[in-house]
């Protein structure tokens, strides 16, 4: 009788074990950008509370720094199943719509505050664009403000004619063409090759990405211009989440969208440690001056009429609501 019951409690505990182990639930996340980008620190803690909250029934495998799919992949990867969720730049599918380079353009939402007011109003396009696609966006972040990397001080602009710049969009392309640099469209990981070749002469992009490349040793001069911030979204596969018990879908909801609110306050912080980096390695730095920005403001106006152009009747909804949240 004794063996009997030492037997059922351990054909009951193998039970229990074999169904915790069903109920755990793995992923796979893909992000561009490194371990100690903001970034991936807001990620790591997304996952950290879906983990905790969720005692351990979701696991989620971060693979950042594109070395398991690369930036303009993941879109893909999670539509398809591949990986179950990830983050993605917007500003990558400009060519598929126009809304994916608003936020690109000089002076559209150049502070933190309408940074805010742009997303909010952009949200009702891209739930819809990316739920016809099969997924949803669970978190936005905001790129620190920008600014010109030269090996010349900067005044009004007018320095900037025939000088070669590296820009990331299309968006950004078009801006440095209105300003009389040569662009030219390079990926991050081309820009210290490019300066070493005299392809490139100067940047535009953020602090952040200024201390990646080492900026100071290409060039001396960082002016700030703030001007725009561009977005990265978390992104999730529907099949997957929809798979996922209704808590459980809650849970990480919950978690994306406290990731969007902390998003811009990491963004803030680190906009503000990448600028002191430049300055802690030589590099001069400076607020661009009132005639800098009135020339930004003039392309920028310029850039967003070429952009309502060629908008469609609900991107240009987007654009009249959020100009409407300012009022």
């Amino acid at each position: 009788m004794k063996l009997l019951t030492k037997l059922a409690s351990t054909l009951t505990a193998t039970l229990l074990l074999a169904t915790g182990a069903q109920a755990e639930t793995k992923w796979v996340m893909a992000s561009g950008y490194p371990e100690d980008s903001f970034f991936t620190k807001n990620i790591r803690q997304f996952i950290e509370e879906v983990e905790t909250a969720s005692n351990g029934e979701l696991k989620i495998d971060l693979r950042p720094n594109g070395e398991l799919i690369k930036l303009d992949a993941i879109r893909r990867a999670v539509q398809s199943g591949q990986i179950q969720i990830g983050q993605i730049r917007f500003g990558v599918y400009g060519n598929e719509s126009a809304m994916y380079t608003l936020d690109s353009y000089p002076n559209v939402a150049g502070d933190y505050e309408s940074s805010v007011r742009l997303m909010e109003a952009q949200k009702p396009w891209f739930d819809k664009v990316f739920g016809e696609a099969g997924m949803q966006i669970l978190s936005y972040s905001p790129w620190p403000g920008q600014g010109f990397y030269t090996k010349f001080p900067v005044t009004d602009g007018s320095e900037f004619d025939g000088v070669k710049l590296r820009i990331y969009s299309t968006a950004t392309q078009r801006m440095g063409e209105l300003l009389g640099f040569q662009a030219t469209i390079l990926p991050f990981a081309e820009v210290p090759q490019a300066f070493s070749t005299g392809l490139i002469d100067a940047l535009f992009t953020s602090g952040q990405t200024g201390n990646d490349i080492q900026a100071w040793d290409y060039v001396s001069h960082f002016t700030y211009t703030g001007s725009m911030h561009n977005k990265n979204g978390m992104i999730i596969n529907k099949r997957a989440l929809g798979a996922l018990d209704e808590e459980l879908q809650a849970i990480i909801v919950a978690a994306g969208e406290k990731a969007t609110t902390r998003a811009y306050e990491m963004s803030k912080v680190a906009g503000e440690k990448s600028v002191q980096v430049l300055k802690d390695n030589g590099m001069t730095v400076t607020n661009a001056s009132p005639e800098l920005l009135a020339r930004l403001a003039e392309v920028g106006e310029q850039m967003i009429g070429e952009w309502s152009a060629e908008a469609s009747e609900d991107e240009l909804a987007v654009l009249e609501a959020y100009k409407a949240s300012a009022q």
